[in-house]
């Protein structure tokens, strides 16, 4: 059986008619920059975020770069984030001439340790950057009260948990700033590249607007300086049309998760050889399969020390899979000049050699869903 990692055809054909009539609506108006169809997806993203402005821009990536700008976070400046996430986290940090300062993970959830933060804090910190990684929010209570205590800012890169909650409040609402990313394989996903900055600051949200189009207000004139990272009509044309859906799909994510971890359990590996993702709900003591609203599982990932043989397996077998991700940002070429080591982050580093994320998107069948688990019990038992 041939399982993809993702089958963003399967979501397309079940809402084909709506995208497309979406989709003919700009451009029969003719307009697709900002405008309308912007707003209008802007105010309901906003709204399903608990957020009280949204601000669409061109991709998560310039969502935290615009977030980090907003600040004025520049050269000679420090902030703090996780060494184990996708590189733009740590990259917009540098571009501006800050410096990422990395604090290591929790081992179960793949996010900031708050413990380890505190000790990091420097004159120079700036901001607390947290990331809901794998679909997971961090623990944003105390690290919001580490942030208030140094007053810091905080940045929220929930660029992988749209919808997710912490304590009855969703991701994006927690911070100063909430980054998101439309990416095709997030749970939202645009035809192309997009993102949303939110936040709860009318100041904050006048700025970001500004920002997004080379810092002008009004028009022709500029009193900051910004760039081009709006929005385009088309791609909000096509997110507000499938965020009409998105709690159907997250829920049929929290069901396919649910399904392997009793596939999982059926298939009787130990879990010293294949360690499966957790909720706060089932960490909590929580049944298996009880509503939990903590985790949205843009990724399912588990963890074994043998990830790279099985990766190669499953592949044989048509199974699609993925390493998110393999190198440690504090491990990367372009960041040597930290001068970071091997053992300096440990959990990050023995997340980055065990982790591997399997196909859970919402179409994924419970056929599909056993060959997966099958398989993987197959290598072992080799």
């Amino acid at each position: 059986m041939n399982i993809p990692l993702l089958d963003l055809k399967a979501q397309y054909r079940a809402i084909q008619p709506e995208i497309d009539a979406a989709v003919a609506e700009v451009l029969a108006a003719q307009v697709f920059i900002l405008g309308p169809t912007v707003l209008a997806f802007e105010q309901a993203c906003g709204a399903y975020c608990g957020a009280a402005h949204a601000v669409g821009v061109s991709s998560g990536t310039d969502a935290l770069l615009m977030a980090l700008m907003a600040e004025g976070i520049s050269v000679g400046d420090e902030v703090i984030t996780s060494p184990y996430t996708f590189f733009a986290t740590a990259g917009c940090i540098a571009r501006l001439g800050a410096r990422p300062v990395f604090v290591d993970i929790e081992p179960t959830s793949f996010n900031l340790d708050p413990h380890k933060i505190e000790q990091t804090i420097t004159k120079r910190t700036k901001a607390i950057m947290p990331v809901h990684l794998y679909g997971r929010m961090a623990e944003m209570t105390p690290i919001n009260a580490i942030a208030r205590k140094h007053k810091l800012v905080v940045i929220e890169d929930a660029c992988q948990a749209i919808g997710a909650e912490y304590q009855g409040c969703r991701a994006g609402a927690w911070g100063d700033y909430g980054c998101f990313s439309f990416f095709p394989s997030k749970n939202l996903g645009g035809a192309g590249d997009g993102g949303l900055l939110t936040t709860g600051d009318a100041a904050r949200a006048a700025k970001l607007v500004a920002l997004r189009n080379h810092g002008m207000e009004p028009k022709y004139y500029h009193k900051i300086i910004g760039g081009n990272f709006r929005l385009d009509a088309l791609q909000a044309a096509v997110l507000h049309v499938k965020l009409r859906h998105l709690d159907a799909w997250t829920a049929a994510r929290r069901r396919n998760a649910t399904r392997y971890n009793q596939l999982f359990r059926t298939a009787g590996l130990a879990p010293d050889v294949v360690t499966l993702p957790t909720t706060p709900c089932a960490e909590a003591g929580r049944a298996d399969g009880e509503p939990c609203h903590c985790h949205v599982f843009n990724q399912y990932v588990i963890r074994t020390p043998r990830r790279d043989a099985l990766r190669a397996f499953l592949a044989e077998r048509g199974v699609g899979s993925e390493v998110y991700y393999p190198v440690p940002l504090h491990l990367q070429e372009c960041f040597r000049v930290l001068g970071h080591r091997a053992g300096d982050f440990p959990e990050s580093e023995r997340a980055a050699n065990e982790t591997l994320a399997l196909p859970i998107y919402p179409e994924l069948s419970d056929a599909q869903a056993e060959c997966v688990v099958a398989s993987i019990r197959e290598f072992f038992k080799q």
